[in-house]
């Protein structure tokens, strides 16, 4: 966490967590691996969340769920914070101490990702004559973008829970997804 994958040195890691590194090699095949474990549960949380969103089959959804998933409801994103505050640590070293692993892109590959099912619930709304505005791929990824930073960033500045759900009544007001597709 201090000093992120490219500066952590296994040795210093092994010295403060009181083994060897040969029992690391033991289990890990390095410091790579390492990292993977110590983040593969945040990664599995958020690729469940995406994985969920981009295989749902819209079609059998009736218009007012459909309807429903653009309107920002401060209990759905405080559950949100909730899902992230259990792995927030391991999200925060993920986000930011990733550079030179598999996940140095992950905030943009998550954002890529969810874009995706974004877009596949836009268009479905949109074919049901439920969104009006004319949306790009490109427009959602930067609005989706913005979105989950401003989800991830406090984490990121270590805000207590009662921030956070300060916070989340503020973005609830500041994302406004009915009006940017045009909710009718």
């Amino acid at each position: 966490m201090t000093n992120g994958f490219i500066k952590a040195d296994l040795k210093r890691i092994c010295e403060s967590a009181g083994v060897t590194t040969g029992a690391v090699y033991k289990r890990y095949k390095g410091k790579e691996d390492l990292f993977m474990a110590v983040v593969k549960e945040a990664a599995d949380k958020m690729d469940s969340f995406v994985q969920l969103r981009a295989e749902t089959d819209l079609s059998s959804l009736p218009d007012e769920q459909i309807r429903n998933t653009w309107i920002m409801n401060e209990e759905y994103v405080l559950e949100l914070f909730r899902m992230l505050w259990d792995i927030r640590k391991d999200l925060v070293i993920l986000l930011e101490k990733s550079a030179g692993t598999a996940y140095e892109n992950y905030a943009n590959d998550f954002a890529i990702r969810m874009t995706k099912a974004y877009m596949q619930y836009y268009q479905e709304a949109k074919k049901r004559g439920l969104a009006k505005a004319d949306i790009s791929e490109e427009q959602m990824h930067v609005l989706c973008t913005a979105f989950w930073t401003a989800i991830y960033e406090p984490f990121i500045h270590k805000m207590t829970w009662k921030k956070i759900e300060e916070h989340c009544k503020v973005i609830c007001r500041y994302f406004n997804w009915a009006e940017a597709i045009g909710l009718e």
